[in-house]
């Protein structure tokens, strides 16, 4: 089973022999089990991907994102066709029943803003505002608590003087970490044969990944969180390679001990199999554990 994110910093060059993924930098040459790669996030414009390379990453289901001049992702595949993906699969999904719909994305929504109270609570700010806003929620949001919350939310993280549109150094960490969180999300979804495009909340013709919006929403305050926590000055390749290795943080999803990656793959599988009928509700329980690592909180980056 894939578990491992590679990250690709510096001038490279990606190709594929004997089931392996072959980067060669200026300096040295790594060899890594393709079955192994889960995520493969080119994070420059100075590497070179060969064709068969990207043949044998796709054919293994591995997400591979590209960045731009400034490091920023802003692309990633999608497979042409999964293997399981069958006509009567989609069928399913486009009639996905409307109720079921709504009802689930309460459960998300209802998930989402009650682990931004926790990431406030985790570092002594009052909730009380919040806790009247989370009260309120509706079935299928139809009051729109989760954008009231928000709005609420991001002043009480990171200062009253911030606005989650600008180009602080901050929200260039929150809009990098979400792209991951997408990715992680949108290959769950397409691994189980399921089309991105097609959300239950999420409806823009011009979001190839509405599904992936809509069922990541629970986890983004893990990004809020850890992001809140570090001093940083700069989206450098440091604070992108911590962001990487936050997928691997230790929590509790639905009681059980896990690493943030896995808890994903289950809430996808949950979700989708109760939208097509599988089974009958959606535990979205996220527990993060008192005490993080170093190595996932590092405040000097």
């Amino acid at each position: 089973m894939a578990w491992r994110s590679v990250v690709i910093t510096q001038h490279s060059k990606i190709s594929y022999s004997g089931r392996r993924i072959i980067v060669q930098t200026d300096s040295n040459i790594h060899e890594i089990p393709v079955e192994d790669i889960e995520v493969l996030l080119i994070s420059t414009t100075q590497a070179v991907v060969t064709a068969r390379a990207m043949a044998e990453l796709s054919r293994n289901a591995v997400k591979v994102i590209f960045s731009d001049t400034l490091g920023e992702p802003v692309c990633e595949t999608v497979n042409y066709l999964p293997n399981n993906r069958t006509l009567s699969l989609l069928k399913n999904q486009f009639n996905w029943d409307a109720h079921r719909k709504e009802i689930l994305w309460t459960w998300i929504a209802t998930a989402k803003m009650k682990m931004q109270i926790e990431v406030l609570q985790s570092k002594k700010i009052d909730t009380e505002e919040l806790d009247y806003e989370f009260k309120k929620i509706e079935v299928n949001d139809e009051t729109n608590r989760e954008a009231v919350v928000a709005r609420k939310y991001f002043p009480m993280l990171f200062g009253t003087d911030f606005q989650r549109r600008d180009f602080s150094p901050y929200n260039a960490a929150l809009n990098y970490g979400y792209s991951l969180l997408l990715s992680f999300v949108n290959r769950s979804i397409v691994e189980q044969g399921y089309l991105t495009q097609i959300g239950i909340h999420h409806h823009s013709d011009e979001n190839q990944f509405n599904l992936g919006s809509d069922l990541m929403e629970p986890f983004r305050p893990i990004i809020d969180g850890w992001v809140s926590g570090q001093d940083i000055k700069k989206l450098t390749p440091e604070v992108k390679i911590q962001l990487v290795d936050l997928f691997n943080l230790e929590l509790k999803f639905n009681g059980k001990n896990t690493i943030l990656r896995n808890a994903l793959k289950q809430h996808v599988n949950n979700c989708l199999k109760y939208l097509s009928q599988e089974q009958d509700d959606v535990k979205i329980e996220v527990e993060l554990k008192d005490e993080v690592s170093s190595n996932e909180i590092n405040r000097n980056v």
